[in-house]
């Protein structure tokens, strides 16, 4: 089977997506144009360690390439200053240069993490990330979104640093736990829902049977994801416009996460899922779209056994107030305003900076209601 190609064009910043399967075990191939001695520093975490890491290190050494490797816990507790420090700490201990190439192997924590370090260290090494999970190969991966968690919230200290090189490897996939795999493809049917309806009809038919593991169709869902957010990247890589759009759903969703103190209460692609089907109401509630679209979505998500509702997670939530009060936290805010991704159909997203935020409490207190 052929490898897919997503090139993100970013000028002098720009790097090729590569999609398929054996991208692990063959990755030398792959990065050996980008390395200026055969060595590399890989970080990972310990279940990506425990089931892949020696087969990517057997690979490397294969083609003569050697390499160290720091293994750092699994969870979102990772992306933090202390973990932040031990990476940067190791990383000079191992003398690595501006010109050699780092690897991010792992999911999206190990991603935003090693990222970071990157960005940092020396004022800019060069990276490479294989990501492990769904949800890191459509989203987080991709866009050079790098970052680490304050007490003040998600993703609040970071640097917009590309990779060179995006290794997404599918036969990885089949790897994960289905509570994980799904938890990604809250964000594979998030791109539908923002800007392709095409894609999101596609979803609805092949859903079920990419979950299951049919290898052809998780190519052409990765690879329709990665487009999407690759085209919007190029157009806005900073974030000060389009690439909002790929927030859809995040606003609801970052408020849940604190609320569950970042905890596998809810992993981030469930809050993604959530905080879609919660953007699709308001929208209809304001009279942006039909009452189609939101029960389109939720029939959708129950379909493929994912979470929905905030009755669906478990353990206490606060009060819509203080759930408001938590979005206020959002890297969004401007000027003291809440950014909100809202849609006028599936496949019509589009940013609002002046909902009411009394129908949002509204749909927060009634979704409350039904727990």
């Amino acid at each position: 089977m052929t490898h897919e190609t997503v090139h993100v064009d970013l000028k002098d910043r720009s790097y090729d997506i590569l999609i398929g399967p054996d991208l692990v075990p063959n990755a030398a191939k792959h990065v050996k144009p980008f390395l200026n001695r055969n060595h590399v520093a890989i970080v990972t975490d310990e279940n990506v360690a425990g089931l892949h890491l020696q087969t990517l290190q057997d690979g490397l050494s294969a083609e003569g390439i050697t390499s160290s490797a720091l293994t750092l816990p699994a969870g979102e507790a990772t992306k933090s200053w202390p973990m932040l420090e031990k990476t940067v700490e190791w990383l000079l201990a191992e003398k690595i240069e501006r010109d050699d190439v780092v690897i991010a192997f792992g999911g999206g924590v190990i991603g935003d993490l090693v990222g970071f370090s990157a960005a940092i260290l020396r004022r800019g090494v060069r990276f490479v990330q294989i990501p492990t999970s769904l949800l890191a190969q459509v989203d987080s991966s991709v866009g050079g979104k790098t970052a680490i968690n304050s007490p003040h919230g998600k993703n609040l200290v970071g640097a917009f640093y590309q990779p060179q090189l995006v290794l997404a490897d599918v036969d990885i996939l089949g790897t994960m736990t289905e509570r994980d795999f799904l938890s990604g493809y809250g964000e594979v049917a998030k791109y539908g829902l923002l800007g392709d309806a095409q894609f999101f009809d596609w979803l609805e038919e092949n859903g079920p049977a990419l979950a299951a593991g049919d290898v052809e169709k998780r190519i052409y869902a990765v690879k329709r994801s990665c487009e999407m957010k690759a085209d919007i990247v190029s157009r806005d890589e900073k974030e000060r416009g389009d690439r909002a759009l790929l927030n859809l759903g995040h606003t609801f969703c970052h408020a849940l996460e604190a609320a569950t103190g970042y905890s596998d209460r809810l992993l981030h692609g469930e809050g993604v899922a959530i905080g879609c089907a919660l953007a699709f109401e308001t929208s209809m509630r304001l009279g942006l779209c039909s009452q189609e679209a939101p029960s389109r979505v939720r029939e959708h998500l129950k379909a493929m056994d994912m979470k929905v509702d905030l009755a669906d997670i478990p353990g206490e939530l606060p009060d819509a107030d203080a759930l408001l009060e938590l979005m206020y936290q959002d890297k969004k805010v401007q000027s003291g305003k809440l950014t909100f991704i809202m849609a006028r159909g599936i496949g019509e997203a589009y940013v609002d900076r002046d909902v009411d935020l009394d129908v949002v409490k509204s749909v927060l207190e009634d979704a409350l209601n039904q727990r």
